[in-house]
This record gives C-alpha cells, sequence and structure tokens, in this order.
C-alpha cells in the first residue's frame, strides 16, 4: 500500500490544515477505501487536508510533533486507544487540536467524549472544530490521555494485544481464562503524607471515566478537574463476577464493596510484583515503582458541543 505523506511545505491559502494520521490496520478493518471518504466528507473550502499512515509502533507520536512544528491546525487520530494515545502525546501542551475518528476495539476515550462511532458522523464534528481543553497524566514520564493501570488489568491488556482476535468477547476471554488463577498483587500507595498498604486485584488510574466498551471503572470521573480518579479493586469471588460485570456497564462499579475510588493529582505505587502498566490499552513494560502525575488542561480535542460541560 502506497503511504500518503503530509506535505508541510504547502503554501497556505487562508484555509486551515488537517492531518489525518491513521493506524492501517484498524482503519483498514474498519473502514472501506478510507482516504476517498476522508476527502469527500471534509469541506474542501474551510481546509487542506494531508494524510498519513503509521509503519511502526512510535511512529503516530513522531507523526503528530512534526504537524505541530508545522503549524498544523488539527491532527487526527483514526484508530483505538493505543492510536489515540500516540498522536496525542505528539500535541499536549500545544496549540493543535486533536481530532479522532474511532476504528479500535474498545474505544474508551471516543465514547467517554461522545464522539460519534460512524465516519460520517466523525467527519461532520471535524468540520465544525468545536474543541475544549482536557487533562492528560503521566505515569514515569509516558503520557496517558484516558486510562493507565498496574495488576490483572495489565496482564489482560498484555494478552489482547498479543492475540489476533478483537472485540468484546476475545477481551472477556482473557479476563475469565485468566482470573481464577490470577493472585492479588501488594501493592504500597504514597499521595501527599498518606501511606497505604493494599492488596489488590488491579488498580487503575483513570482520567476518563472507562476501559472501552462501556464498562466504566469511574464514573465520576472527569477529564477537566485536574484529578485522577484512582479506583483500588480488590478480587471478588468467582459466583460475584455477574454482578460485578452489570455494575461496570451500568455505571455503578463505584457502589461494589469490592472497589474503593478516590481522586488526587498525584501518587507513587510501589508494586512487590510486575512488569507492565496498561497505557490507554497498551501493555508497557515499566519499574516496579511508578510515579503517576495529571497535566492540566493540556490537550485541546474536538469534541461535540453537547458534551462540553459533561466532560
Amino acid at each position: 500500500m502506497k503511504k500518503e505523506q503530509p506535505d508541510n511545505n504547502r503554501v497556505k491559502d487562508g484555509k486551515k490544515s488537517i492531518l489525518f494520521i491513521i493506524n492501517p490496520i484498524s482503519g483498514k478493518r474498519k473502514f472501506k477505501n478510507l482516504p476517498e471518504k476522508i476527502k469527500s466528507g471534509i469541506d474542501s473550502g474551510k481546509y487542506n487536508i494531508d494524510i498519513a499512515y503509521t509503519e511502526s509502533a512510535g511512529h503516530a507520536t513522531l507523526l503528530a510533533e512534526k504537524a505541530v512544528s508545522a503549524k498544523t491546525d488539527i491532527v487526527v487520530a483514526v484508530g483505538g486507544d493505543g492510536t489515540i494515545n500516540e498522536v496525542a502525546s505528539g500535541l499536549i501542551s500545544s496549540n493543535t487540536m486533536l481530532g479522532i475518528i474511532p476504528a479500535g476495539s474498545g474505544n474508551g476515550l471516543a465514547r467517554h467524549l461522545g464522539i460519534p462511532f460512524s465516519l460520517s458522523g466523525a467527519l461532520r464534528l471535524i468540520n465544525k472544530a468545536e474543541h475544549k481543553q482536557i487533562d492528560t497524566a503521566t505515569i514515569n514520564g509516558k503520557s496517558f490521555i484516558s486510562i493507565a493501570g498496574i495488576g490483572f488489568d495489565a496482564l489482560i491488556a498484555k494478552k489482547f494485544a498479543s492475540g489476533n482476535e478483537r472485540g468484546f468477547a476475545a477481551y472477556m476471554l482473557h479476563v475469565i481464562n485468566s482470573f481464577i488463577s490470577y493472585k492479588p498483587k501488594r501493592y504500597t500507595l504514597k499521595i501527599g503524607n498518606t501511606t497505604l498498604n493494599t492488596r489488590a486485584l488491579f488498580i487503575s488510574f483513570a482520567n476518563s471515566n472507562q476501559f472501552g466498551y462501556n464498562t466504566q471503572i469511574a464514573p465520576n470521573a472527569k477529564l477537566t478537574d485536574g484529578k485522577l480518579d484512582v479506583c483500588i479493586v480488590q478480587k471478588p469471588k468467582l459466583f460475584e463476577i455477574p454482578l460485578i460485570t452489570n455494575l461496570l456497564l451500568l455505571r455503578m462499579i463505584d457502589k461494589s464493596p469490592h472497589v474503593n475510588i478516590f481522586p488526587t493529582d498525584e501518587l507513587w505505587v510501589e508494586r512487590k510484583k510486575g512488569k507492565y502498566v496498561n497505557i490507554d490499552g497498551e501493555a508497557v513494560r515499566m519499574k516496579k515503582r511508578v510515579h503517576i502525575k495529571v497535566v492540566p488542561l493540556s490537550l485541546k480535542v474536538i469534541i461535540p458541543q453537547h458534551v462540553k460541560k459533561e466532560i
């Protein structure tokens, strides 16, 4: 497949510029004739369009950083939460807006932001370019936009990423196959002058409210409050799993006695075991001690007008 690369030397003609960064695996699987549909769906009277395809892990961030240097007005991530993370990581603290065309599996951030899942709806939203500044966060210096997590959460992210199947059924199969044998790990959390020792199934650091698939681990999380919702989840009994699943889908997981959620803008976590961290759905190897910190209102993102006050 021929790669289309952005023309950063294009002469400005009064129009705004948009770069679409496409994950060719998810984008091609989700949408047919995607470049043609993008070009026909974007208002050519208002925008000049460039399209680039990612070629390897981290490539989307490099493309986004180059777009910022070229003063591109909008960079659109076409893919799942991992692609969005890479693109957004190159835009943080810049004037370039992030647009999203959901083309992944869980699409947690897109769901939280109310982004249309149809290509035509997402393109109409990008044409309007109504945006809001949202928080991002870092874990050991690596940015995340939606959610990061350690423990069972990270294990499932690793297994899901290494498998060939996608979708909620495949995700749940990994959960079911791993749950019984998984032993909760010990963690030490330091928040200001407070130290908390706990044993947990997993701990999530939620900037948005969900993992994806409408499973909301932090129902009250906001992207604009300068806080992360730290979700400490204890391992339930096997017979309690249906109830826990229902609470996740009903946005009521905070009502479970197995879940403790508290907001903070910064914390440190020491793990006794575990090598991986789930960062926006991607398993990343990190040191056992992790430092998590909010970067307030650091990313401009295009969202529907009606959700501006809700996020």
